[in-house]
């Protein structure tokens, strides 16, 4: 060690993780791998936390999320890790039209549209789904020039400031519900949206930007890969293969964390009935569930932990049977405004979206409710979530077939939410994660709630704990 460098932290002999969803699964996966010894406490009878993956008459239906995007690599690299490269497939791209609910009728998304920001004129200016000021509004955002950094905005501030508020209220509002669970209003835009406010600080127009990115990219990258990737058997083979990579290297014990305590430099994880002793713990757990546990140990970091707001979330897949069921399903689905005033925020119609999940003979339709909506039927039977949902998706699509199949799955607090100034809110986390010898953070609370981004956290943050250097 040279002279006025910091020594490296120890390696420990045991690790305790708390939670066991995709972040808390590839932390443990990371440490069996370097041979640390590792518990995983999480109370479900089978890991992998909001990932699971059902059959319903012959159909995959994913109670959680179905893919993950692509251009993020970090949840490929592991899945070819484990052995299921083989396995992934790709959204069905040349199929891809996605429809938006405006004045009760389904309109196609203009083409070339990058979330809110058109990257292609014509297509927009014929498009019936907005007005002609919101049109005129998009063609004049071209011309923006740079201005500099920003402070922090919310999502919906930002997007009427480039593209006014008919385009936040009918586009970026129904695509961040589905994701976040969230409105515009209370999204960080730079937690949420960080490349389209690094464009936003270069060229001032989030269009010109983005038609130069795209312009780079066909010169550079060659063709394009699908959007979205996912596993031939569903994600949960996925969490599967990393519970089946850590059985007999990773103690796993079913149970509830009620508690935390630090004595000596050693972890307790008290849990209802029993406990487990470890050199370091990790939190992979929903933010207000860490505030609970970490309570005792230090009353600096709960506020902020307590401050990181969840959404709820409620999947309903319904399975139905042609020719009884009349609807064409051309396209990926459709989003929900709030503005329509509906139950429903987005459906999927998922045989078109990906292969092998269904049959043509039978059409597989898998519904979302966010936010109010969802936290309202929380304690609502499966039967009449689907009477619900059926009845609107009826009202809308035009069709009059019943489910011959559904499954419901109930999310409730799930989804993290990142509000304007949420940076801050973490750097302070962080800086009292570091002050706590053997604590470590992660799951979807911090940067990035989609799969590949919770696994990318995951690994970064073992590393230290193992000793490997940075990939």
């Amino acid at each position: 060690m040279s002279e006025g460098s910091q020594p490296e932290p120890l390696r420990p002999a045991s690790v305790a993780v708390i939670g066991g969803g995709i972040s808390g699964l590839t932390a443990a996966y990371e440490l069996a791998k370097a041979g640390i010894a590792c518990t995983i406490v999480d109370p479900k009878p089978a890991l992998g936390g909001v990932i699971r993956t059902e059959n319903a008459g012959g159909c995959l239906i994913e109670a959680g999320p179905d893919s993950f995007l692509a251009q993020k690599p970090w949840a490929l690299e592991l899945i070819k890790e484990v052995g299921l490269g083989d396995q992934v497939i790709g959204s069905n791209d040349h199929r891809r039209r996605t429809f938006v609910l405006r004045d009760g009728r389904l309109i196609q998304i203009p083409e070339g549209l990058q979330f809110m920001a058109p990257t292609r004129i014509a297509p927009v200016l014929k498009s019936p789904l907005l007005s002609v000021g919101a049109k005129l509004r998009m063609a004049a955002e071209l011309l923006r020039r740079p201005s500099g950094a920003r402070p922090d905005r919310s999502v919906a501030e930002f997007v009427t400031d480039h593209y006014g508020s008919e385009v936040n209220e009918y586009l970026a509002q129904p695509m961040l519900a589905g994701v976040y669970g969230a409105e515009p209003e209370a999204l960080s835009v730079n937690a949420v949206l960080p490349r389209f406010v690094e464009i936003e600080t270069r060229y001032g127009s989030l269009s010109r930007g983005l038609m130069a990115g795209m312009k780079q990219a066909r010169s550079t990258n060659g063709p394009r890969s699908s959007l979205f990737l996912t596993l031939r058997g569903g994600m949960q083979t996925l969490t599967d293969a990393l519970a089946a990579r850590i059985a007999g290297k990773a103690k796993r014990v079913q149970g509830r964390a009620v508690g935390l305590e630090r004595t000596n430099g050693r972890w307790t994880v008290q849990l209802e009935d029993a406990s487990v002793d470890a050199d370091a713990v990790i939190l992979a757990l929903p933010a207000y569930e860490s505030a609970q546990l970490l309570a005792p140990i230090d009353s600096e970091i709960t506020g902020p932990l307590r401050s990181i707001p969840y959404g709820s979330s409620i999947t309903v897949g319904l399975v139905y049977e042609r020719p009884a069921f009349t609807h064409p399903l051309t396209g990926f689905g459709f989003l929900v405004p709030r503005a329509e005033g509906r139950l429903l925020a987005a459906c999927t119609w998922v045989g078109t979206k990906f292969d092998g999940r269904t049959t043509n003979d039978r059409p597989l339709l898998r519904a979302f409710l966010g936010g109010t909506k969802a936290q309202e039927r929380m304690s609502h039977t499966p039967e009449k979530l689907v009477r619900e949902v059926d009845a609107e998706l009826k009202q809308l699509m035009q069709y009059s077939a019943d489910p011959v199949e559904w499954r419901t799955a109930v999310w409730d607090r799930a989804m993290a939410q990142y509000p304007v100034g949420h940076a801050a809110i973490v750097a302070h986390i962080r800086g009292r994660e570091a002050a706590i010898p053997g604590l470590t953070l992660i799951g979807n609370a911090f940067a990035g709630i989609g799969i590949p981004d919770c696994i990318r956290l995951a690994r970064r943050a073992v590393r230290p704990l193992t000793g490997a250097t940075a990939g």
